[in-house]
């Protein structure tokens, strides 16, 4: 039988930033805690593609827009 692949949580994004405002790159850490384990959560640094943060900055707005008790600002 598979080995089921961990699930891991994220708590928070820290310091993501770029080097001016045209840049197609951006650089922060995620902060992360495995799921079930008893191991102090974990931070690692990432790279983040311009058109990845487009994308999830347009499905996490509909996820928010759909969800009971948001209100936009």
């Amino acid at each position: 039988m598979a080995a089921m692949a961990d699930t891991w949580e994220l708590l928070q994004m820290r310091g993501l930033a770029a080097v001016d405002e045209t840049a197609q790159e951006f650089t922060g850490t995620l902060v992360i805690h495995r799921i079930g384990s008893p191991e102090p959560v974990e931070s690692i640094t990432i790279r983040v593609k311009r058109t990845l943060l487009t994308e999830l900055h347009e499905t996490v707005g509909r996820l928010l827009t759909r969800s009971s008790g948001f209100k936009k600002k």
